[in-house]
């Protein structure tokens, strides 16, 4: 370390501080890309393809070629395409707006991609190595949250309530809402963060099981209104959560590993997803199945209810999205199919107007509800998606890109068309 010559003037030392700031400052801005900027030719990832040896459609077009998607199951599948429904492509529902990579998404695990969550237009929040960050879209600043690399204890004390201080923790899923950060960790933790608050509210392991993996963590109101939380494990058991007091109040056994859960918008139905092609839809109050899912020829690791609580879209490893009615769970409503991989993340607008559906890299799907699904919109990128989320007021769209090079958060608007001018003209 090179030692400070103390007789430097003070207002000479203040201004190399000031413009190494200011350095830093502008290289970290040169790293972003704005909608102006992306309108001018520049790559909304800030890929120099100028410069490399084969342009994007050549790479798009090798990427397409040798993706390899993961399978855990070796059913046949020459007749799913047959199954899938036609979509007109080409539409935009979604304008780019803006890239950073300030921030960078990552991920833990291969098939787990819930990290990233807007609470607002101008608010996400988002996985980065051992840290939760918060990135402001307004300010264009990004602040970390949480950091889990170091002891984690939680600073409220209630009766009973056995204090688990965990350390370390690679947080494999998320989910933010009504202020209330929830951690899932791949040693089976769970930590949840009141996000107006310092300190962690509660930390523990849920299972002492080899692999536990948190696979999924759901924020929900039950039928009464209080606040749950619901955690999916690999060890086939789900947990239920008060919030108030985030003691465990029921628990729910499977067959198979627990891989996604999403409660329905009145809160009395669960959707169960996990190590088998088939899927449960039970009650949540008391984890009794009450219908099943056929149709998926491999495992699930997402879902999404429409806000209105009829339709669930279901996300597979067999590259589609299955969409069920829930007044008839013989047979889905419609199959939607992705380029090139599982369907690892899916979400609604809370209007119910369009569904976002991730793959785990290169490609996100935005569908109009009102045509039936069958109009869409391509998002096509580089780079492991680490999750997706339309902010409440579906004004926005973000992604979250795990790369090393060019990970970062891409940030969608909603197009408005002025319907007085287009009656004008």
């Amino acid at each position: 370390m090179k030692i400070p010559n103390l007789s430097t003037n003070h207002d000479e030392q203040y201004n190399i501080v000031m413009a190494t700031a200011l350095e830093d400052l502008i290289s970290k801005v040169k790293t972003d890309t704005s909608a102006m900027e992306a309108r001018n030719g520049k790559d909304i990832q800030g890929i120099p393809w100028e410069r490399l040896n084969f342009t994007r459609d050549r790479y798009r077009e090798t990427r397409l070629k040798q993706y390899k998607n993961y399978e855990s199951l070796s059913l046949p599948r020459q007749d799913l395409e047959k199954e899938c429904l036609p979509v007109e492509m080409g539409k935009t529902f979604y304008d780019f707006h803006y890239n950073t990579r300030i921030v960078k998404s990552t991920i833990v695990h291969f098939q787990l991609r819930n990290l990233l969550w807007a609470t607002s237009k101008h608010d996400v929040y988002l996985m980065q190595n051992f840290s939760v960050m918060h990135w402001s879209s307004l300010l264009r600043r990004g602040k970390e949250v949480l950091n889990v690399s170091k002891p984690v204890v939680p600073t409220e004390k209630r009766p009973g309530l056995l204090v688990r201080p965990l350390s370390r923790v690679q947080i494999s899923t998320m989910a933010v809402k009504e202020n209330l950060l929830v951690a899932g960790g791949f040693q089976g933790e769970l930590i949840c963060k009141h996000i107006n608050q310092p300190g962690v509210a509660f930390c523990s392991k849920l299972t002492t099981d080899d692999n536990a993996i948190t696979n999924a963590v759901d924020i929900f109101q039950n039928p009464s209104g209080s606040m749950r939380v619901m955690t999916a494990n690999n060890d086939a058991q789900v947990r239920v959560f008060d919030v108030q007091n985030f003691t465990c109040l029921t628990r729910f056994s499977f067959d198979w590993s627990v891989n996604n859960t999403s409660v329905s918008p009145d809160g009395r139905l669960v959707a169960i997803l996990g190590d088998s092609a088939d899927c449960l839809i039970a009650d949540a109050q008391s984890g009794k199945a009450v219908g099943s899912l056929k149709g998926h020829l491999d495992y699930c690791f997402s879902s999404a209810w429409h806000p209105n609580g009829q339709v669930l879209a279901t996300g597979n490893q067999d590259t589609t999205c299955r969409l069920w009615d829930i007044r008839n769970l013989s047979e889905s409503l419609a199959v939607l199919k992705g380029r090139m991989g599982a369907i690892r993340a899916i979400k609604f607008t809370s209007d119910g107007r369009f569904m976002a559906m991730a793959e785990p890299a290169d490609f996100v799907h935005i569908l109009d509800t009102q045509s039936g699904y069958m109009k869409e919109q391509e998002i096509d990128l580089f780079g492991e998606i680490a999750g997706i989320s339309f902010s409440p007021d579906t004004e926005a769209l973000f992604v979250g890109v795990a790369d090393r090079t060019y990970g970062s958060v891409l940030e969608f608007n909603k197009r408005h068309h002025n319907r007085y001018l287009e009656a004008v003209f």
